[in-house]
């Protein structure tokens, strides 16, 4: 049974920015650039790998720069090794292993960026670090993987959605989406946010264009037992990791009780040497 898909931000961001013009624009808009040729810019999404598990929202090609664009609803600090795979999987498929063994070195810069828009309160901008993730921390890591995150809710980065007309509406759009959630089903509210938008004259063309693969896009088969399954597992794992921080604190006090012992009977076999030092004295 079709049930609204609750990714549907991440929906609707992908099928918007897929395009070679509003990709463009977004690009400009993030790097202070103005390309007005299209052409010049080529996509290079993967498909996704693993639902829900790896995908690559948005990539694309332009001045020997590969820039992918991630959309999150949640905060997300594994993001960096995230980054790991998607960057992997382009690189290979862009430079095939076979052509790494000359002498010519390969120019890969790659930019990264992920915008949020979740629901928990978060910094305008701020970035993860691949080192974070290390379980020992060094001062100088050897592989660092910096993902930087532009938080694009209402009164955030309102600089770079007024450079990029098409990301500014889309927050409308999900804006409205989330003020009709308040009064029905989502399915209900992204179907009357579709229409109230094109009224608006926010996304229209876009709508317009898209309005049948939109809502059936984002009201698609959604897997909530695989969804709900992967909740558990990073519930499991949280729960997991803090077992075992708690397990180390315990062990911790464990170790200082018995240093503690220890120093107590060698105090007091000390002190018995000493008595009968003395008592050996006195005879």
């Amino acid at each position: 049974m079709a049930k609204a898909n609750p990714m549907y931000k991440d929906t609707v961001f992908r099928m918007l920015f897929k395009e070679p013009k509003e990709a463009l624009s977004l690009y400009n808009a993030l790097n202070g650039t103005k390309y007005d040729d299209p052409a010049k810019l080529e996509i290079v999404t993967l498909e996704n790998a693993i639902y829900l598990n790896m995908k690559n929202d948005v990539a694309i090609m332009i001045d020997s720069t590969l820039n992918l664009y991630e959309h999150q609803s949640t905060p997300n600090p594994n993001m960096p090794l995230r980054d790991l795979y998607y960057v992997s999987g382009e690189l290979q498929r862009l430079f095939p292993a076979n052509n790494l063994y000359g002498r010519t070195k390969k120019t890969i810069p790659v930019p990264r960026v992920v915008f949020y828009n979740g629901e928990e309160a978060q910094a305008e901008k701020f970035s993860y670090r691949l080192s974070d993730l290390y379980a020992k921390q060094v001062s100088d890591p050897e592989l660092e993987l910096i993902v930087t995150v532009y938080n694009i809710n209402e009164g955030m980065n309102e600089d770079l959605k007024n450079a990029c007309r098409s990301l500014k509406e889309y927050m409308q759009f999900v804006a409205v989406v989330n003020q009709y959630r308040k009064a029905m089903p989502l399915q209900e509210a992204i179907e009357k946010a579709v229409k109230d938008c094109m009224t608006q004259d926010i996304l229209k063309e876009f709508l317009e264009n898209n309005r049948n693969q939109v809502v059936s896009t984002t009201l698609e088969e959604f897997d909530q037992e695989l969804y709900e399954k992967i909740i558990r597992d990073e519930g499991r794992v949280e729960g997991f990791e803090q077992g075992r921080q708690e397990g180390v604190e315990e062990g911790r006090r464990l170790e200082r009780e018995n240093t503690e012992k220890e120093k107590q009977r060698a105090n007091a076999a000390e002190q018995e040497i000493e008595r009968l030092k003395a008592l050996l004295e006195e005879k």
